[in-house]
């Protein structure tokens, strides 16, 4: 059922020719390509209606929209550097007034947290939601959420290559323009120093590891069961201190706002 402000497409966005670690979207993950792993656990968001998966048209990435066929999700196709034009590609045929932004590097993403931000986005006045700014969880938990016309509004007015890129840089970079805030774990925790996404090999074979131990116990695990897991085996944390947060946007003038969200 859409949200209060409309009906709410997730799009995660994929491509084959990563930079730190190329083809990962479709490395193994017990059994399963990643991406796929990760699509499951973005499936049981309820806040979300429907899951679209934004990747290029270019030839490297026909081997992932196969396997994204293949096992039944929705695929929209469009330039392999301009990552913004294939959100609006899926924004012309599939009309949401609401997009929840992900990206496929993040095997471990909570559903829980997902409809958190889906959910306080729809309950505020806001233009752009995430939790992300300020970040609280885990990196790899990224979610950010923006309004259809605020996305169409940046594609129309931005020729900056990395607001093309990075998708939402065009909105949280102008805070004057939009509406922005940041979503925090109503917990109170702060776990933003652990790195949960898969950017490298070895990121890749600790999620590996969080899988091994939960998935044949707990086929629907979640983020406090990570937790509890790494609280018993110290030796697997995997944090900061391994790779720092928001690589993709080094470099990059992101305004006011801290903000991670790769590329991929």
């Amino acid at each position: 059922m859409s949200g209060q402000r409309g009906f709410t497409v997730g799009i995660v966005q994929a491509r084959m020719t990563s930079s730190r670690l190329p083809g990962k979207v479709l490395m193994d993950l017990d059994g399963e390509p990643m991406v796929l792993r990760q699509l499951e656990r973005v499936s049981r968001a309820v806040n979300i209606d429907q899951i679209v998966v934004a990747t290029s048209d270019d030839p490297s990435d026909d081997a992932l929209a196969l396997a994204l066929v293949d096992s039944g999700y929705d695929l929209v196709r469009g330039p392999l550097d301009d990552v913004l034009a294939r959100f609006v590609y899926v924004l012309d045929e599939y009309q949401p007034e609401v997009v929840v932004r992900m990206t496929a590097d993040c095997p471990l993403i909570s559903p829980v947290v997902i409809d958190s931000v889906v959910q306080t986005f729809h309950s505020s006045t806001a233009d752009y939601v995430s939790n992300t700014m300020d970040p609280t969880y885990p990196d790899g938990f990224d979610v950010e959420v923006t309004l259809a016309r605020v996305l169409r509004e940046v594609d129309m007015t931005s020729h900056d290559p990395d607001e093309r890129e990075h998708v939402t840089l065009g909105v949280y970079r102008h805070p004057e323009r939009f509406r922005i805030e940041n979503f925090v774990d109503p917990t109170g925790r702060n776990h933003a120093e652990l790195r949960w996404t898969v950017d490298t090999a070895e990121d890749l074979e600790f999620v590996r590891q969080v899988y091994r131990e939960l998935l044949p116990r707990l086929p629907k695990f979640d983020y406090q069961d990570v937790l509890v897991l790494l609280d018993a085996q110290p030796e697997l944390v995997r944090d900061d201190r391994h790779a720092h947060r928001n690589q993709a946007l080094d470099g990059i003038d992101v305004g006011v706002m801290r903000h991670p969200g790769s590329s991929t």
